[in-house]
């Protein structure tokens, strides 16, 4: 193994050399908070569950609304079909804080920072799941607020990769892609990589590219790519990584994005990776969403039961099905998710 000596190092390490044969030592970790800055769902009524805090109808601040009785509302949270959360880690007594994603919109995940009181400037680096829209647009907003920065961002390099979605029936739609100019000229070190890498001293792993070992988890089958100029199927989505953290005497926080790679192939990798730590928590969006996916709702939830996640948060593209599915099989452990949440891991 080695390691990347950019200026960025401090905060990140390519395990350029990764074999999977040689055990990786994540480095654990005090606690964890999982702040969820965008999501599909929003409810100021949601209770307090387990290690999630609500962020509740009071905690927002006001905005002018010239017709309401004294001209206030609340500043609402916004939600919309896109996932990000700020992920802070402590250890020894040090906090360090990054985000994994960044939403649908320019400056939905911003103006919720505003709204929840974090400051953008607090972030030490970016993790991009994959390069998919409803990932990375909030990046716009980001880069508006800081101004320039030199912070890292890692990536898979299939990340930049044009793609649409070809449905039955309907014309071809191409989704956004990310520029590689505009993360550059924002001062960004982008760091692509197809292995596992390091944030914080070894403390949060970054999986790279998931293996796709259970032979039921299709990825996203309508997906093509534009590939030696001509559009080609491109359904593993191979650019789809997750994060793992090992809590002191808890096991595993995992965090997926869209868990494009399968739920049940990132949790079994984030296993194989630390030497089978437990898996204590598995926080994300999960796509068992829609009649491609639904079928696979069963299979899924008893491979995850063999691996006995302590807390469960199906988030973004899970889908209702796959959450009341979920919800039923795993009562204590599951927590439904809504923008503002907090988990205290």
């Amino acid at each position: 193994m080695c390691t990347d000596e950019s200026p960025v190092s401090q905060f990140a390490a390519v395990l350029h050399d990764f074999d999977p044969a040689v055990e990786i030592v994540l480095e654990p970790v005090d606690s964890v908070v999982v702040t969820t800055l965008m999501d599909n769902v929003t409810d100021i009524w949601m209770p307090d569950q387990g290690p999630a805090r609500r962020a509740g109808p009071f905690s927002v601040p006001k905005r002018t609304a010239a017709v309401m009785e004294g001209g206030q509302t609340g500043d609402a949270l916004i939600a919309e079909h896109g996932f990000s959360v700020l992920v802070t880690v402590t250890k020894a007594g040090r906090e360090h804080r990054f985000l994994f994603d960044a939403g649908t919109s320019p400056d939905g995940v911003v103006e919720n920072m505003r709204r929840l009181g974090v400051d953008p400037g607090s972030i030490e680096a970016i993790v991009c799941s994959h390069g998919h829209f409803d990932h990375t647009t909030g990046l716009d907003g980001l880069i508006r607020v800081l101004g320039r920065v030199n912070m890292p961002v890692l990536i898979h390099p299939h990340f930049w990769r044009r793609r649409r979605i070809v449905l039955p029936g309907r014309d071809p739609q191409e989704i956004p892609s990310t520029s590689r100019r505009a993360l550059g000229e924002a001062g960004f070190e982008v760091i692509e990589e197809q292995q596992p890498s390091f944030l914080f001293s070894g403390s949060v792993l970054v999986t790279g590219e998931v293996p796709r070992t259970t032979g039921y988890e299709p990825g996203f089958p309508p997906q093509q790519a534009w590939l030696d100029d001509r559009w080609q199927a491109d359904p593993l989505v191979l650019d789809d990584q997750a994060l793992i953290i090992n809590v002191t005497g808890k096991g595993l926080v995992v965090i997926t994005g869209c868990g494009h790679a399968g739920v049940v192939n990132i949790a079994r990798y984030a296993q194989r990776l630390t030497r089978g730590q437990p898996l204590y928590a598995l926080i994300g969006g999960f796509h068992l969403n829609g009649p491609l996916f639904e079928p696979l709702i069963p299979r899924v939830l008893a491979d995850l039961a063999a691996m006995n996640p302590g807390v469960l948060v199906p988030a973004h593209c899970t889908g209702w099905r796959a959450q009341h599915a979920m919800s039923a099989r795993f009562p204590a452990a599951f927590v439904p998710n809504t923008v503002g949440t907090s988990f205290h891991l």
